[in-house]
């Protein structure tokens, strides 16, 4: 019986285990975060089994997944970079619109986000270009401009529409980089190069964007059509986030406020996140015991840390924290023993989205970083990235089983250096 099992749940156990607590934390905290949908369909096992189900069907990828050798995820890469652009052009003409956002495609039976099936494809396709242009003083200086012409037409499709996505993928991809030894002076200009257009990006977003703050931003969107004489041109179109992200930039930007003159009403979303957090204490309220749940209208999804933290308390916050920072360590040792290049880059690539969009969400929900509408990685309530983040850890699980690992005596070669100093 062991033998069998064993036979399923194949690759690094470590992994396996992290995975697994997330999945029993999710189920948890997605019930009790989820009691603003239960009240209102009156139906209160529905939309947990919906979750566990898609937890599930994630489970079964991931198995799908580690048991495919990771060298035949080269030849996956182009029809996925295929695929990413289509549906990325295809969500931003007709995708479903939620939250004042195109994110989703909608096909009968379910919808899908092609932002997260471009985020890996991206971190694919980089670590295929990163270990085929290898040298010996490290990445030839052409493997910079492939991976840019890839990067730059992705990340700028993700953020007309989810600008956080775009700006977290963009740095993992620099990351990347710096790991596979792409020359410094090369990074060094894009770091510059990226520095300014933020700079200039900012600017844009307070001169163009309306709204004061996050929520008046939503607002404009339904309360302010009647105002508009005129359909709105295609630059408005284009840029139509700009109102959200100026909004969101402003409340972060007020810094502390006090209690007397802090706005509920306005900062709905970040005041009951605040007051989750400081009513928590040691060990939380308990599971299932969050109050501010029923004020936060994302607490299944972009503010569950913050129900987190209510209800397991500092403790169990700290033991997320350190699940993902396993997550990423367990990476960095795999890729750390592989023999090639192309898996040690791809389990780091991998690892790192994982777990910097979980630092993302985080950051958010403390209150050190503008709410990004980033969900928490394997734990909050999701269709497509709950299952497509179940696919990273089924291709780190195959890197970890199926990829030539050099033997303990042997000299490690400079890239599993870069690797084991970051």
């Amino acid at each position: 019986m062991n033998k069998k099992i064993g036979n399923i749940f194949k690759g690094d156990k470590v992994i396996w285990m992290v995975f697994f607590f997330l999945c029993m934390i999710s189920i948890v905290e997605v019930f009790s975060a989820s009691s603003g949908l239960t009240y209102k369909s009156q139906d209160f096992i529905s939309p947990i089994l919906k979750h566990t189900g898609t937890l599930a069907m994630g489970l079964f990828i991931a198995v799908v997944t580690l048991n495919i050798p990771c060298k035949y995820f080269k030849l996956t890469t182009p029809f996925l970079l295929l695929i990413s652009f289509i549906t990325l052009l295809w969500v931003l003409m007709g995708g479903e619109t939620i939250n004042g956002a195109n994110r989703v495609i909608e096909i009968p039976g379910f919808t899908f986000q092609p932002s997260e099936i471009a985020k890996g494809t991206m971190v694919l396709a980089e670590a295929q270009i990163l270990s085929a242009m290898q040298r010996e003083n490290g990445a030839d200086k052409d493997a910079f401009k492939y991976i840019l012409w890839l990067a730059i037409p992705i990340a700028f499709l993700i953020g007309l529409e989810n600008l956080s996505t775009a700006a977290m993928l963009f740095a993992i991809v620099v990351v990347m980089m710096f790991i596979g030894r792409v020359p410094n002076k090369q990074l060094v200009k894009l770091l510059g190069i990226v520095g300014a257009l933020a700079v200039a990006g900012l600017l844009f977003v307070l001169i163009v964007g309306h709204a004061e703050t996050a929520d008046e931003a939503n607002l404009t969107k339904t309360e302010t059509i009647a105002d508009q004489p005129k359909e709105k041109s295609k630059f408005q179109k284009l840029f139509h986030r700009a109102d959200t992200w100026k909004g969101r930039i402003l409340n972060f930007g007020k810094g502390s406020v006090s209690p007397q003159e802090y706005d509920l009403d306005k900062d709905a979303q970040v005041a009951h996140a605040n007051i989750a957090i400081v009513s928590s204490g040691i060990i939380g309220k308990g599971p299932g015991k969050s109050i501010e749940r029923d004020f936060l209208s994302q607490a299944f999804s972009d503010f569950i840390y913050a129900i987190i933290v209510e209800e397991l308390g500092i403790i169990g916050a700290a033991f997320v924290v350190l699940l993902y920072i396993i997550l990423l360590y367990r990476c960095a040792r795999i890729a750390s023993h592989c023999e090639n290049n192309f898996p040690a880059l791809l389990v780091m690539g991998l690892g790192l989205l994982l777990v910097v969009q979980a630092v993302f969400n985080m950051m958010v929900a403390v209150g050190l970083a503008p709410v990004t509408g980033q969900p928490l990685p394997l734990i909050s309530k999701g269709g497509t990235s709950t299952i497509i983040n179940c696919a990273y850890i089924g291709a780190i699980l195959s890197v970890s089983r199926s990829a030539k690992m050099r033997k303990e005596k042997k000299v490690e070669p400079k890239l599993a250096e870069t690797i084991e100093n970051v």
